[in-house]
């Protein structure tokens, strides 16, 4: 059994949200507070949240996370 972690990160639209939203129905779970940062280089703000998953895998590097 493995216990993984995804950042997830998106422009502030509505696409966070959806990102975060299908990641919660998958089964990650939410882990922290979300973030909200100014990205300079592209003059947007940004979302961030972490989530992790437990999953009957060992962990491996070559995991796809965003199919786990």
């Amino acid at each position: 059994m493995s216990k993984l972690y995804r950042l997830l990160t998106e422009e502030d639209t509505s696409a966070f949200c959806h990102k975060v939203s299908d990641a919660l129905a998958k089964g990650w779970e939410l882990y922290g507070s979300p973030a909200y940062a100014y990205d300079e280089a592209n003059g947007i703000m940004r979302c961030a949240q972490a989530v992790t998953k437990d999953v009957p895998a060992d962990y491996s590097p070559d995991m796809k996370l965003g199919q786990q």
